[in-house]
Formats: structure tokens, sequence, C-alpha cells
């Protein structure tokens, strides 16, 4: 199975990193967000990804084009241009599709489009934004045996505020800023059968969290995997630093 990524939004909540670069290449511990979602996947032995590109794509683009530049030393001949790369035994096993969706393409459009390089009944879809320690071999048990056309990650989501328990008057415990335990909402991580698109229009509009999975949810087509553990979405500047003081820790969930 592929794994499909929205990487093609402009991410303006994040602008003081994505004046310049799309919000997917935004680094975590010196690597683009983006490489610590594929290293994800590739954990579990998905080794194939389909990247939707939008909002300056070229960034990314040039980031897997060059990649083993920029990732190993290089010797370069300056008269014949000849590049000799030294030492990337280690590099990522990964085949990579770079797909111009569009700049200003929704995300239930930009899945649609994507359908062209999908060859299997089943394919991974996440955004390009967020980081979990998602059992991704048990999600795509959970899609099997739902024996619907999609399945959502629902994840309880962070709090804004930090968590004080108190008992007469004293303080036994403060948590800044927990993962509450009421409710749940879409954290990625899907699973799709490619019939959850059959009638789907490719026209730049369509959103998936509008038009797509409220249709699917209504026909009863839509399964959740509730998954309780780490879940982060880099939104803000702010949620941008807590990544990277969880990854300067030496103890990312996500890893």
């Amino acid at each position: 199975m592929k794994v499909v990524i929205l990487a093609g939004g402009r991410g303006t909540r994040l602008a003081e990193e994505t004046g310049a670069i799309p919000k997917p290449m935004v680094e975590v511990g010196g690597r683009p967000i983006l490489w610590h979602i594929m290293r994800r996947y590739h954990r579990y032995g998905v080794r194939r990804f389909i990247l939707c590109l939008g909002y300056k794509g070229d960034v990314i683009r040039d980031y897997f084009l060059n990649y083993r530049h920029h990732q190993c030393d290089v010797t370069v001949n300056l008269r014949s241009h000849a590049v000799e790369v030294h030492g990337d035994e280690g590099a990522e096993d990964w085949e990579v599709v770079l797909m111009d969706t569009g700049d200003d393409t929704m995300t239930g459009a930009r899945l649609k489009r994507a359908l062209r390089h999908v060859r299997s009944p089943h394919f991974f879809a996440t955004y390009g934004d967020g980081v979990a320690d998602v059992d991704v071999e048990a999600l795509c048990g959970a899609h099997a045996e739902g024996g619907r056309l999609a399945t959502v990650t629902a994840v309880h989501p962070s709090s804004r505020y930090g968590e004080i328990d108190v008992a007469h008057d004293v303080v036994r415990t403060f948590l800044e800023k927990p993962q509450v335990d009421g409710g749940w909402i879409n954290g990625g991580f899907f699973v799709f059968s490619r019939a959850a698109f059959d009638g789907v229009s490719d026209a730049p509009g369509v959103v998936l969290e509008t038009d797509v999975l409220p249709e699917l949810a209504r026909r009863g087509e839509l399964t959740a995997f509730r998954h309780g553990g780490f879940w982060q979405c880099m939104d803000t500047y702010r949620e941008m630093l807590v990544l990277n003081q969880i990854w300067a820790r030496g103890d990312a969930p996500w890893v």
C-alpha cells in the first residue's frame, strides 16, 4: 500500500515559517516534519509515498530530487560536472511520487487526483503537518476488520492549558498542556478504499473534511480507529517549538 500525504496547504497559522517554505518542510530536530511522518510509516515496512504538492511545492520537489546530495558527503568536479556521492548506504529506501495538485486545491480534490498513482485497492493517507506514535499495522487491521470504505484515526487533542489536581487547596499534581481524556477528534492517519472516492469530483473546491468524510459517515462507511497514545499537529509556532523540545529530549514518541 502507498501513503498519500497532503503537502500542499499554505499553513497560514504558521506564517513565521511558511512565508519562505511550505509547512511540511518546517523542521523538527533538523529534519522536515514531512520526513518524520514518512519515517513512521517506513517503520512498518511502507516505502512508497505520493506527495500532493501545492503551495511552494518546488521546495519539497527540490528536497527529494537532491536528497542524497543533502544527506551525504559529495565530491564535485567543476570541469566535468561529475558528482560522486559518499556514504549513502544508509539512505532510506523510499519511492516518492512528487505530484503537483495545484496551489489552491482543497484536501478532497488532492486525494482524488492522487488516485492516478494508486494501483492497490486500498491506500493510506495523512496530513503533512502532524506526528503520532500510531500503530500503522493495527490501523490497517482495523480497516480490514471494519469492512468499510474508510477508516480515520481518532485521537484526544492536547489541552491548551495546564491541568491542576487540587485537594483541600493543595496542588497535588501539575501537568502542562496534557492530552485530554474526553472527546475524540480527527487525527488524520487514514486508510481508504479506492471506492471511497467513487463519484467524488476532483474540482479544486472539494474538501475531504466537509464533502467526503461526512458523506461516508452518513452511509455508515467510516470506521474509527481509536488511538490513545501520542499525537501532535503543528498548526502554530508554539506547537513547532513543543515538537522540537520533545525531539531535543531524545524521547520523541513518533520515532
